[in-house]
């Protein structure tokens, strides 16, 4: 199988990851490129031209590195206008189907990209919760396909986004020389490289707090139930900081991320940051517990909105495993402490560093950042996607291959054979009724097909 590459179009940076399926089942990292994220704001494109540019210094790198000709990416989506919704959708099964088919369950997924949305909206993805063989609700761990029924329904949860804003992200990346394979919500992907089967099937919720936006995605019985993106993450506490301590916007970045805690408490209130004026200005001093107490301001505003979404989506009390933190946002200091607080739920921080294989061309360390989960989730993606591809392609090869020819006495005096048959269509002879002798005369042509092709 070819190499895959996802690429990370976030508010902050732009990443593209080049990757492999390695012997012992993980994810071997063979490409990476970082660059500053330009022309796009809370996850949106608004510079066509800016992050194709950004887009082009990421793969190069990462091409470079890897050594591969990078033309197709799988893409990370988020931003303030993904939207998700409910629908119920339902098909008769086909007479000629004893039990329901692959095919019939295609079909009704395929069913509910048809449904009607509101202007200006894209269906990004269809997830079955539930599926209904008629009017008996299965269990989850129980598939559709080869159940007997006449009527298969089933409850959806559906992504959808902005269709320009979508526009915007493919032309930005045809505009850099690449071709999208696939356009992914960012939390989805995230999912792949921090959880596993078992938080999935426990109970968990997903939250990747990002630069520009805070993504969401609830699982439960492996199944994800609720997704959400809000328009607040790490950008807004960088922009709190910069206001309330009047500095710039850089050194806002660097006190945060160097000095920030969630906890003004875990804090010295004695600890004090010199900051470099401009030009002849005087340095400006700020305390530890002042910058910690701007920071939990903000950080409890968007953890509470958090909290709110889990109520949503119905699940709290079942979040057996509780809260997963990722993305840059989850380096904070006293995060996981605070969340737990607010949230009121067990809460760790989730790194993608279990799925990835450690013989790679890039530093382990580096690639096991949260900030990284949703670019390295992004290859995990297409590799289970074209796996899955290729599985379903030689399944079909093997059910549509010819019968092998049998070796009855019949191969030995086959010109006999065809001119016993066709006189018994013509007379029948041997006390059988019409019916019969049709029956054989349809079987053999049959045969005769199937062994031609």
């Amino acid at each position: 199988m070819d190499k895959i590459v996802g690429l990370d179009i976030g508010t902050t940076k732009i990443a593209c990851f080049i990757g492999e399926r390695a012997d012992d089942g993980k994810i071997r990292i063979v490409g990476f490129g970082k660059t500053d994220s330009i022309g796009v704001e809370r996850g949106v494109v608004r510079n066509i031209r800016s992050t194709a540019e950004s887009i082009r210094h990421a793969v190069a790198d990462a091409s470079e590195m890897a050594k591969y000709d990078v033309k197709e990416v799988y893409v990370g989506i988020a931003g303030q206008h993904i939207k998700s919704q409910s629908n119920k959708g339902s098909i008769m099964i086909p007479p000629q189907h004893r039990m329901i088919e692959e095919e019939d369950v295609q079909r009704l997924i395929d069913d509910q990209y048809h449904i009607l949305l509101e202007p200006g909206e894209e269906i990004i993805h269809v997830f079955p919760q539930c599926f209904i063989v008629d009017n008996d609700e299965l269990e989850t761990d129980i598939s559709p396909v080869g159940v007997a029924g006449k009527c298969l329904m089933a409850n959806f949860h559906i992504v959808t986004g902005n269709t320009a804003n979508l526009h915007n992200i493919r032309d930005a990346v045809e505009e850099a020389g690449l071709r999208i394979k696939a356009v992914v919500l960012e939390p989805i992907a995230s999912a792949l490289s921090v959880l596993d089967d078992r938080d999935k099937g426990a109970g968990v919720a997903l939250v990747d707090i990002g630069g520009g936006t805070t993504d969401i995605a609830v699982f439960q019985e492996g199944i994800i139930r609720h997704t959400s993106v809000l328009p607040l993450a790490g950008n807004v506490i960088t922009n709190d900081i910069r206001e309330n301590c009047q500095i710039l916007k850089h050194q806002a970045e660097s006190l945060k991320t160097k000095f920030g805690s969630c906890l003004p408490t875990s804090v010295n209130q004695d600890d004090i940051i010199s900051i470099p004026g401009i030009r002849n200005q005087e340095p400006r001093e700020i305390s530890v517990r002042t910058l910690a107490g701007i920071i939990k301001s903000r950080m409890q505003l968007i953890l509470e909105q958090v909290g709110y979404e889990i109520q949503l989506s119905g699940f709290e009390r079942q979040l057996i495993a509780g809260v997963v933190l990722t993305g840059g946002g989850a380096r904070m200091k006293n995060i996981k402490e605070f969340a737990e607080l607010v949230i009121g739920l067990d809460t760790r921080i989730g790194t993608p560093d279990e799925h990835l294989d450690t013989s790679g061309s890039v530093n382990f360390e580096d690639l096991s950042h949260p900030m990284y989960a949703t670019g390295i989730g992004l290859v995990i993606y297409g590799l289970e996607a074209e796996e899955a591809a290729v599985q379903k392609a030689s399944q079909t090869i093997e059910t549509s291959a010819p019968m092998p020819e049998s070796e009855p006495v019949e191969e030995e005096k086959p010109l006999e054979k065809k001119k016993e048959k066709k006189e018994k269509v013509k007379k029948p002879k041997d006390g059988r009724n019409f019916g019969g002798v049709v029956s054989d005369w349809l079987a053999k042509i049959f045969t005769e097909e199937d062994l031609g092709e």
